[in-house]
């Protein structure tokens, strides 16, 4: 019968695997040893044998024998020895020889895992002062090792190398980094993370950027620990064309967090020209539930992006906002600046300076059932550099203010058969200023009173098959009349027809401009959901006038006295396979705008991609059709093995604009990753490029690497 004994002689032996600091005289923890045998020799030595286990907390330590000679204080540990610390740490060792507190000793043939994945073995392992493990002719890797005595892909071999368990840092003095069995660097000294430590100072995983623009150059970041709560990475890039130092800043609040990033580099491209760029956002919740928030973008010049390889876009928005969300009510106000990287615009001439204030309360009455007040107040104001005056087809350097007040009443009714009964009603006024413009008035006003009534019939049922089916048709009357002055249309000249915005009272994205007169709606919504777990959703819906309304584009889909018929629907099957469709059909029976989007998940292959139609539309500065097509898709070959490609393709034009293959490898010890992007478009400052990218890091020594799916096998092929 196996013996168990409540042992506090033996906790010492828990500094193997522990810091010396959780080992403090004032906590003393008791461990419990289990054995098959305990007995204590004549010459007073303590003796455990046959499957000794020792637990105490979470760690547990195995062994063939135990003897504690009381008398001069030794412990003698017979193996195979195993020592397992929350799993974060293991050692293995065939025997050890220690002192009573475990402080000093050495235990031969020994292995240090660290999170069963990276280990360091040994021909022998010192303990020194309770804190240091030093190992001799040492090799680490946290690749597969295999009995059969072939080398891992890759190992460091050292000399000798300490273990600092109170730092978290490993030091090897004379390391050889080997492939195979083949030196490829050699170190005099060098320091590793312990692989349980999360952050640490040191260099990242390098890699190397080829572009055509800026030839083959390699990026070596080095990361800084500030602290706990804040960091910072300086990334040298350098090339025969470019030197470049990038940066990153970060740090956590006990309210917010912060990040900043940016680059200042001397290129051949802008040659004796200071280039860069400055990226920061951040947000923070305030007092009295407000939060905080901004994103602050600035470059050099407008070819900057898309030759260091920045997020694609063509304009630079930078934003500071703050608003409060409650159930009833809702505050925002936004500071908002625009700089376009466009070749076709003219920056003095783009409202580039934005501020608006939102605000918008619910009030519902003790008197009224089922009603609700809801009151809107919205300011916005945007400026143009230009100080040219507007005329009838350009607008220079026009600057508008307004403020906006909508105030509505909404009623709802549940009629006995099943009819849901809405009703709205209410008025907008509108205030505006108007600078630097010679066709409109400098302060202008209108009143805007505003009603509809709709009734939906939702239903529901379930089919044979178990099925639930859900059918709602909707009809809508609504009235608005404009009074006041005529006002330029500033912010509503794109305009999106949707199932958003169907039943609203002004399509319109903004309120500088309204929709006038007596409109009918219609529409219906379905929806499917089987047992077997796929899900189909339809909308239909049209808006018939009774005047047409000119302020809409020609593919806007609401021209004239009747609207285009809104077509949209998705299906998701449990296969992993989701599609999503949405169009505008017009009377000739020809879609004016259209997007059909596919995302595939099914075993090793996973696609996403999306098309795209847009008629012409000289109102949206568009002579030509766009057709555009997107591809974005990779697939796994096997556990180690994965390829990606992505392709976004001018139809109309008949060229793509961007392209990308790429390659990776990846095991529980290494990861390699080849790419080639290729960008066709130009503009004046921007010419078509090719990047390609490699890297290889070396998994283990940072957090949440390698796992068991991508282990290689031992077996002989």
């Amino acid at each position: 019968m196996r013996q168990a004994l409540l042992m506090s002689v033996l906790l010492p032996w828990m500094a193997t695997a522990v810091p010396a600091q959780q080992l403090a005289p004032t906590s003393p923890a008791q461990a419990i040893l289990v054995a098959d045998q305990v007995f204590i020799t004549p010459e007073r030595q303590l003796v455990a044998s046959g499957q000794v286990e020792v637990f105490q907390g979470g760690r547990r330590i195995t062994a063939k024998q135990i003897t504690f000679d009381n008398e001069n204080g030794q412990l003698h540990i017979e193996g195979p020895i195993r020592i397992d610390e929350d799993g974060d740490i293991t050692i293995l060792a065939n025997a050890a020889e220690l002192d009573n507190d475990l402080k000093n000793g050495i235990l031969t043939s020994a292995r240090l895992v660290f999170r069963q994945q990276v280990q360091l073995a040994a021909l022998q392992m010192t303990r020194v002062q309770g804190r240091y493990t030093q190992l001799y002719k040492t090799a680490v890797t946290s690749c597969h090792v295999c009995d059969d005595g072939r080398a891992p892909l890759w190992q460091i071999r050292a000399e000798r190398i300490t273990h600092d368990q109170q730092e978290k840092q490993l030091y090897l003095e004379s390391a050889q980094l080997r492939v195979g069995d083949v030196p490829i660097l050699y170190f005099p000294a060098l320091r590793l993370p312990d692989p349980t430590l999360d952050r640490a100072s040191g260099f990242l995983v390098p890699s190397i950027r080829t572009t055509s623009n800026l030839a083959t150059g390699i990026k070596a970041p080095y990361f800084f620990k500030l602290g706990d709560h804040k960091d910072l990475t300086l990334t040298p890039y350098l090339s025969s064309k470019t030197a470049t130092l990038e940066f990153r800043y970060r740090q956590a609040f006990r309210r917010g967090d912060l990040k900043i990033e940016g680059a200042y580099t001397r290129d051949d491209l802008q040659r004796d020209e200071d280039r860069g760029y400055l990226f920061a956002d951040g947000q923070f919740q305030l007092n009295q539930g407000y939060k905080l928030r901004f994103g602050l973008n600035a470059v050099s010049d407008d070819a900057y992006v898309s030759d260091y390889g920045l997020p694609d876009v063509d304009r630079l928005r930078s934003s500071v906002t703050i608003s409060k969300i409650e159930r009833n009510q809702y505050v925002e106000g936004n500071l908002i600046h625009y700089k376009s990287l466009r070749d076709s615009e003219e920056q003095d001439l783009i409202p580039s300076i934005i501020a608006d204030v939102r605000f918008e309360r619910r009030i519902h009455p003790n008197w009224a059932k089922n009603g609700e007040l809801r009151v809107g107040l919205e300011t916005r104001s945007h400026r143009r550099t230009s100080d040219l005056n507007a005329t009838a087809t350009d607008t220079n350097g026009r600057d508008v203010s307004r403020i906006s007040l909508d105030v509505n009443w909404l009623q709802n009714w549940h009629l006995s058969n099943g009819i849901v009964a809405e009703w709205r009603v209410g008025a907008a006024f509108d205030q505006f200023a108007i600078e630097d413009d010679n066709i409109f008035a400098g302060h202008s006003a209108r009143v805007v009173p505003q009603t509809a009534l709709k009734f939906s019939l939702p239903q529901t049922r379930v089919t044979q098959n178990g099925a639930t089916q859900y059918l709602e048709p909707v009809v809508q009357l609504s009235w608005s009349n404009i009074s006041g002055d005529t006002l330029p249309n500033e912010e509503s000249n794109f305009v999106e027809f949707d199932q958003g915005n169907l039943l609203s009272l002004s399509r319109f994205p903004a309120a500088d401009t309204r929709e006038d007169g007596l409109s009918f709606i219609y529409g219906v919504n379905w929806a499917h959901f089987a047992p077997n777990g796929w899900e189909a959703f339809a909308t239909l819906g049209q808006v018939i006038r009774r005047d047409a309304e000119d302020d809409f584009t020609k593919t806007s889909g609401l021209g004239g006295t009747s609207s285009d018929l809104l077509l949209a629907g998705q299906l998701k099957l449990n296969q992993g396979i989701a599609l999503t469709a949405r169009g505008l059909l017009n009377g000739s029976l020809n879609f004016s705008k259209a997007e059909f989007r596919g995302d595939v998940t099914y075993k090793q292959a996973k696609v996403s991609g999306s098309y795209l139609w847009l008629g012409t539309d000289p109102e949206e500065n568009r002579d030509d059709p766009t057709s555009e097509f997107w591809f974005d898709g990779s697939y796994e070959i096997n556990p180690n093995w994965e390829t990606r490609a992505n392709l976004r393709y001018d139809v109309s034009d008949g060229r793509a604009t961007r392209a990308g293959m790429g390659l990776a490898y990846k095991n529980e010890c290494v990861t390699v990753d080849l790419s080639v992007n290729r960008r066709y478009t130009s503009t004046t400052s921007v010419e078509p490029s090719t990047n390609f990218g490699f890297t290889i890091s070396l998994n283990g020594f940072s957090v949440k690497s390698g796992n068991n799916k991508h282990r290689r096998s031992c077996r002989n092929t």
